[in-house]
C-alpha cells in the first residue's frame, strides 16, 4: 500500500494539461495564467512624488523658495525649475525638471513675502523614481501560477484586458448508494441522508470549478455503468464517492475497469480514506472517493484538489506549517498517516478534537486543521511539534 506522497504523485504524472483560452481581466480571479505577463511600461512610468509637498533642487533648500506653480496628480509639469524655485506638489504627481526632492508640507515653512522655506534641512527626497518597481520588458508574473486578488493589480498595470488562462475541467458528480435519499427527503429507518455531493460541490466551488450533480445511482451494476459511461461523454472528470470498497455492493472499480480505464490507484495508507479509486483512459479522469464524508473530504483535498489544479497547468502547493501539540495523543494503530481534525487554541497550540471515524461530520465541521501523525508513530507528547494542514 503506497503512502499518500506516493499517490500524488502517480495521480499527477496522467494529469494533461487542458487547452488554452482567452478571458477578459475580470474573469481572471482563480485561474491559472498561460502565459508570461510582461511589462511594456515603467512603474512607475516617470519621477513621481511620494507625498504632498514642495518639489526643489537640495541644493537650494536652505534658500526662501519661490513658488512657481502648483502640480497635482495627472498633470504635466508646465516649468522647469531654476535656482531658487519651488512647485507645490500632490502625491502622484510628476516631479519637475530641476527638482531632485520633495520635502514634506508639513515642514514648509510660507514666509510673508510667499516664498518658501523647508525647517528641515535633512529632508527626505520623497521621490518614487521611474522604473524603480517595474522596468519596461520585465516579466512580473510568470505563466502557470494561480490568478489571486493580489496578482490583479500587476495585470491591470501591465495592460492585460485580456490573457490567456487554461481552460477549466468539466467535472461531473454522482454518489451511489441504495441507502441514499436527498438532503430535501425524509430517511426511512434504513436511509440517511447524502451529504457527501453536497461537501464535494461546496469544495469545487471554493475552487471556482465548474460542475454537474447527476443525482444519487443506485448500487445497480448496469444503471451504475450506463450513468457513468454518459457522464465521461460530456466531462473531463467524473468524480463518485461510495462503492470504491471490497464489499458486495462496491462495484465501481469493476465497472471503470469494464469501460476501459486503466486503475492507477485503488487504496492508500492513510486514516480515514484507505479505500480510494483513481483511474484514466484518453484524457477522461475518475475519483471513486470513500462514502464516509470526512475520509471523502481528506481524500478531496490530497489528490482531487492539487490533480484538478494540475489540468489546469498549476503545480499545487498547500500551506503546511508546523505548531505545538496542546496535550497528549495516542492511537491504537500506526498502520497508516493519520489526518485527525483539530483546532488551534489561543496560545497557538493545536489541539485534536473528538473524532469518532470517518463518517464523523461534527468533527469536520467543529475543526479548523488537521494534524498529521506520520506512519509509526502511535503516541505524542504534549509539547510535540506537528505538521498542521488548515482547511
Amino acid at each position: 500500500m503506497i503512502t499518500y506522497l506516493q499517490a500524488q504523485q502517480q495521480i499527477a504524472k496522467v494529469a494533461n494539461r487542458l487547452a488554452i483560452e482567452t478571458i477578459p481581466l475580470k474573469k481572471a480571479l482563480g485561474r491559472v495564467i498561460a502565459e508570461d505577463i510582461v511589462y511594456d511600461i515603467n512603474m512607475p512610468p516617470f519621477d513621481k512624488s511620494a507625498m504632498d509637498g514642495y518639489a526643489c533642487a537640495r541644493k537650494d533648500l536652505s534658500l526662501n523658495l519661490v513658488l512657481v506653480e502648483t502640480i497635482h496628480a495627472g498633470k504635466q509639469p508646465e516649468k522647469k525649475l531654476q535656482k531658487g524655485e519651488c512647485s507645490k506638489i500632490m502625491t502622484g504627481a510628476p516631479v519637475p525638471i530641476g527638482a531632485d526632492m520633495v520635502f514634506k508640507q508639513e515642514d514648509a515653512i510660507v514666509n510673508s513675502d510667499e516664498t518658501i522655506t523647508c525647517s528641515d534641512i535633512n529632508a527626505k527626497g520623497n521621490i518614487c523614481f521611474c522604473g524603480e518597481d517595474v522596468t519596461k520588458g520585465s516579466v512580473v508574473l510568470s505563466k502557470n501560477i494561480l490568478i489571486e486578488a493580489k496578482q490583479t493589480p500587476l495585470l491591470a498595470g501591465a495592460g492585460y484586458a485580456k490573457l490567456k488562462v487554461y481552460k477549466k475541467p468539466q467535472i461531473k458528480i454522482i454518489t451511489s448508494g441504495t441507502e441514499l435519499v436527498e438532503p430535501s427527503e425524509k430517511p426511512l429507518a434504513h436511509q440517511i441522508r447524502n451529504s457527501n455531493a453536497t461537501q464535494i460541490q461546496a469544495q469545487l466551488e471554493a475552487l471556482k470549478l465548474p460542475y454537474e450533480y447527476l443525482g444519487v445511482i443506485k448500487d445497480d451494476e448496469t444503471n451504475l455503468k450506463e450513468s457513468m459511461r454518459s457522464a465521461f461523454n460530456k466531462s473531463d472528470v467524473l468524480i463518485m464517492s461510495g462503492g470504491v470498497s471490497v464489499g458486495d455492493f462496491d462495484l465501481i472499480p469493476k465497472i471503470i475497469e469494464g469501460l476501459g480505464f486503466s486503475i492507477e490507484l485503488n487504496k492508500t495508507a492513510i486514516q480515514p480514506g484507505k479505500p480510494m479509486v483513481f483511474a484514466h483512459k484518453e484524457g477522461k479522469y475518475f475519483f471513486g472517493l470513500s462514502g464516509n464524508p470526512v475520509a471523502s473530504f481528506i481524500q478531496f483535498e490530497l489528490y482531487a484538489k492539487p490533480f484538478l489544479y494540475a489540468l489546469q497547468g498549476l503545480n499545487y502547493k498547500p500551506l503546511l506549517f508546523n505548531l505545538p501539540l496542546a496535550n497528549h495523543f495516542k492511537r491504537k494503530n500506526a498502520g497508516r498517516h493519520l489526518f485527525t481534525p483539530a483546532i488551534i487554541n489561543s496560545d497557538n497550540q493545536v489541539e485534536p478534537i473528538l473524532f469518532n471515524g470517518s463518517a464523523h461530520i461534527n468533527a469536520l465541521s467543529n475543526a479548523s486543521c488537521f494534524i498529521e501523525v506520520p506512519i509509526g508513530t502511535s503516541e505524542l507528547e504534549s509539547g510535540t511539534m506537528v505538521q498542521v494542514r488548515p482547511f
